[in-house]
C-alpha cells in the first residue's frame, strides 16, 4: 500500500489538473485504518499536497484538504511540527477557511504536546497568525483559534508568551476590529482565566478582565445582555473565578442591576442572564447562602415564574429546578412558605397547558423538584417531596399520567421524568401500587414507541427497583414483574404467534 501511495504521490506531481488523481488518492488513503496509517506513510513526504492547496479551484482545495486531515491525523505531533511546521503557518493565512481550520485544528494537537509545543511557542509568526484568526468573519475559525490559544496557556511559558510580550498589543488590535471580535477575545481570556488561579492572574494583569467587567455595567445594554454576563458567568464556574469576581463586587452590582430592572425598559433583554448568572452561582457554591445574601435574585425568579413573558417563565423554571436539584436548594424554597407555593402550582399550570416547549422545561423543572436521592431521604424531607406533589393537584398520578398520554414524545417522557423521580422514594411507591391500573401502565410496553420512550420507560423500573424498600411496598407478584421487565431490557418485544387458516383470502 506505501508504493501505492507513492506512485499516487508522483503521478500528482506529474498532471497539470490533478482532481482525478486526488480524488484516488483520497480513496487509497480512506481505505487504511487510521491505526495503520502511520506506518504506511513513514518515510513519504508530503510538499505536493500542501503545494496544490495554492490555486484558486475549489474542488482541488477541498480533495487536498481532505486529504491533508487523513494525513496529518496519523504523524505524531513532534514528527509533524518539525516537518511542517512552515506549511502549518503559510495555512493560518490561506484564502479558503477550510485551510485556516486544518492548520489552526493541527497546531491544536501540536500544543497539547509536551516537546512539540516548544516549537510553537518558539514562532512569534505563528502565535500571532493564530490570534489574527480570532478575527476572521467565519466563527468557526475564530473558534478552532481560541481553542488553539486556550490550550497554549496550560504552562507558564505560554501564559508568558501570550501576556508578556507583544503579542498581548496584538491581541488588543484584534479587538480594536468591532464588537464581536471585542467579544471572541474575552472569551479566550475568560476561558485562560478559568484553568487556575495563576493564569487568572496574567489574565487581570493584562488589564483585559476588568475591561470585560465594566462592559457589564455598560451603556449598551445588547452587548451587555448577548454576552458579558455570560461570560461573567463562565468565570463564576471556578472556585478562584468566583473569588476574584466577589472582590472585584461584582456580585453586587448583578444584585443591584436586578434590583433596578423595574426602572429599564431594556430589562427583559439581559434580566434573564442576571437571573442565570445567580442561579449557577448558587449550584456551585451554596444555594442557602447566595439566596441570603442577595435576597433579591429568588424574589425575582418567583416574579418571572408567574410572568406573563414566555422567556421569562422559562428562564425561572430552568432556575427553580437548577435550585431544587439540590437538598439545600430545597430547603431554602421551602422556606419561602406561600411564596414557592404558588409559584409550583403555577409550574403545574404551564404542566397541564400551553405551548409545548413551556410545558416540557416545567415538568423537567418538577422532576429535579421531586427528585430526592436514597442517602437523602430523611424524614423531614422526604415529607417536604409528598407535600410537593400533591400541591400538582387534586390528583397528581392521573394529572401527569394523562400527560404522559398525548400524543408528543418529549411531554411522555417528561412526564415518566416526574414518576422516576417519586419511584426511589417510599410514599411514591405506596401512591403507585394504591394508583390503579398503573402497575399495568409501568409494565404496558405498547405505550411509547420511541427510543426516548422506551428508555425512561426503563429508566422509570429501574428507579423503583433501585429502592431497598420497594420489594415491601409492591408486594412480591409486582416485583417479581418489573425485575423481569429489567432483565428484558428496554427495547424487548414479546413474540406474537401468527395463526393461518386453511381457505383464508
Amino acid at each position: 500500500m506505501a508504493a501505492t501511495i507513492q506512485s499516487l504521490l508522483e503521478e500528482i506531481s506529474g498532471v497539470e489538473d490533478p482532481v482525478e488523481e486526488l480524488q484516488s488518492l483520497k480513496t487509497a488513503l480512506l481505505s487504511i485504518p487510521v491505526s495503520a496509517l502511520r506506518d504506511v506513510l513513514s518515510g513519504q513526504r508530503f510538499d505536493v499536497i500542501f503545494s496544490l492547496l495554492n490555486t484558486n479551484e475549489r474542488e482541488q482545495v477541498d480533495l487536498c484538504v481532505d486529504i491533508l486531515e487523513r494525513i496529518l491525523i496519523a504523524l505524531s505531533p513532534l514528527h509533524l511540527v518539525q516537518n511542517y511546521r512552515e506549511k502549518l503557518q503559510e495555512g493560518l493565512s490561506h484564502p479558503n477557511d477550510t485551510v485556516k481550520i486544518l492548520a489552526l485544528t493541527q497546531i491544536g494537537r501540536v500544543v497539547e504536546h509536551p516537546e512539540a509545543v516548544t516549537q510553537i511557542l518558539n514562532s512569534h509568526d505563528i502565535l500571532r497568525a493564530v490570534i489574527l484568526c480570532i478575527g476572521e468573519e467565519k466563527i468557526a475559525v475564530a473558534k478552532q483559534a481560541i481553542q488553539s490559544l486556550s490550550k497554549i496557556s496550560h504552562s507558564k511559558s505560554g501564559l508568558d508568551k501570550l501576556f508578556q510580550s507583544d503579542l498581548l498589543e496584538v491581541m488588543k488590535e484584534v479587538m480594536g476590529k468591532n464588537d464581536i471580535i471585542r467579544y471572541r477575545i474575552y472569551e479566550l481570556v475568560v476561558e485562560i482565566s478559568s484553568f487556575s488561579p495563576i493564569s487568572l492572574g496574567y489574565c487581570a494583569n493584562s488589564g483585559l478582565i476588568s475591561q470585560l467587567l465594566s462592559e457589564l455595567t455598560g451603556d449598551d445594554v445588547l452587548i451587555r445582555w448577548a454576552t458579558s454576563i455570560e461570560m461573567v458567568t463562565t468565570l463564576a464556574h471556578s472556585q478562584h473565578g468566583r473569588q476574584y469576581l466577589a472582590q472585584q463586587g461584582i456580585m453586587d452590582k448583578i444584585s443591584n442591576m436586578i434590583r433596578g430592572v423595574d426602572m429599564d425598559p431594556f430589562a427583559s433583554l439581559y434580566l434573564p442572564g442576571l437571573v442565570k448568572f445567580f442561579g449557577n452561582l448558587a449550584i456551585t457554591d451554596s444555594p442557602q447562602q447566595v439566596c441570603e445574601s442577595y435576597p433579591i435574585f429568588l424574589n425575582k425568579v418567583f416574579d418571572m415564574a408567574m410572568d406573563s413573558d414566555p422567556v421569562m417563565v422559562g428562564v425561572a423554571l430552568d432556575t427553580l429546578g437548577l435550585l431544587g436539584s439540590t437538598v439545600e436548594g430545597k430547603q431554602v424554597l421551602q422556606k419561602t412558605g406561600e411564596n414557592f407555593k404558588s409559584v409550583f402550582l403555577r409550574i403545574s399550570q404551564h404542566a397541564s397547558s400551553g405551548a409545548t416547549e413551556l410545558r416540557v422545561r416545567s415538568l423537567d423543572a418538577i422532576s429535579q423538584l421531586l427528585t430526592l436521592l436514597p442517602e437523602h431521604q430523611t424524614e423531614d424531607l422526604l415529607s417536604l417531596t409528598e407535600s410537593w406533589f400533591h400541591l400538582l393537584s387534586n390528583q397528581p398520578m392521573d394529572m401527569i399520567r394523562n400527560i404522559s398520554t398525548q400524543p408528543f414524545p418529549e411531554l411522555h417522557c417528561g412526564a415518566l421524568r416526574i414518576f422516576s423521580a417519586i419511584a426511589s422514594q417510599p410514599w411514591g411507591q405506596k401512591t403507585m401500587v394504591n394508583t390503579p391500573g398503573f402497575m399495568e401502565f409501568i409494565l404496558d410496553r405498547s405505550t411509547g414507541q420511541s427510543k426516548e420512550a422506551k428508555d425512561a420507560k426503563f429508566e422509570l423500573v429501574g428507579s423503583l427497583l433501585g429502592s431497598s424498600t420497594a420489594s415491601e411496598i409492591l408486594g412480591s407478584q409486582n416485583y417479581i414483574r418489573l425485575k423481569t421487565y429489567l432483565s428484558e431490557g428496554p427495547y424487548y418485544v414479546s413474540a406474537v404467534a401468527s395463526v393461518s387458516t386453511e381457505g383464508a383470502d
